[in-house]
């Protein structure tokens, strides 16, 4: 009895931890170069769960498993709106938008109608980026939550610029 007394702290830890970790935020590792340059590939991040409310440029983890890891990539278009990319110019709704995040060839395709529950991502590399353009949209169920906060390499410590 003395035994399970002791316990019980430690398993109450790791019921919150879980919890934490399940629910609210998780660390998670940015792999490749298609977010580049604003972020970097083994970079570690905090992802937030919780935060749901996903607002154009948002970066975002995409539970689209590619050889085991989720994407990382930024919300370009929001559900309902018209997207399409002419001559590396970006078009919403038809009318033209600045997009200060493309780096690389980003082509043109062909315009895609949203859903109510569908999303545009793209990583900031175009060139090298597997996202919306050959995925097609990403339900609302298959992003994870928002990440901003790069916790590893030190010297990148803080918010995402």
């Amino acid at each position: 009895m003395k035994i399970i007394k002791s316990l019980i702290p430690y398993l109450v830890i790791i019921i919150v931890v879980m919890i934490i970790r399940t629910f609210i935020v998780t660390p998670i590792i940015v792999q490749g170069g298609s977010m580049q340059p604003t972020l970097s590939g083994n970079e570690l991040m905090i992802l937030k769960k919780y935060d749901t409310n996903y607002k154009r440029f948002d970066i975002v983890v995409v539970n689209k498993s590619v050889e085991g890891d989720n994407l990382i990539k930024r919300v370009i278009g929001l559900p309902g709106e018209t997207i399409r990319y002419d001559n590396e110019k970006l078009y919403i709704n038809d009318e033209a938008f600045e997009d200060p995040y493309a780096s690389g060839v980003t082509g043109t395709f062909q315009s895609i109608t949203l859903g109510e529950d569908e999303y545009f991502v793209m990583g900031d590399n175009r060139t090298i980026s597997l996202d919306s353009r050959v995925l097609g949209p990403i339900k609302r169920a298959e992003i994870e939550g928002t990440v901003n906060f790069i916790i590893y390499p030190f010297k990148e410590f803080g918010n995402v610029n």
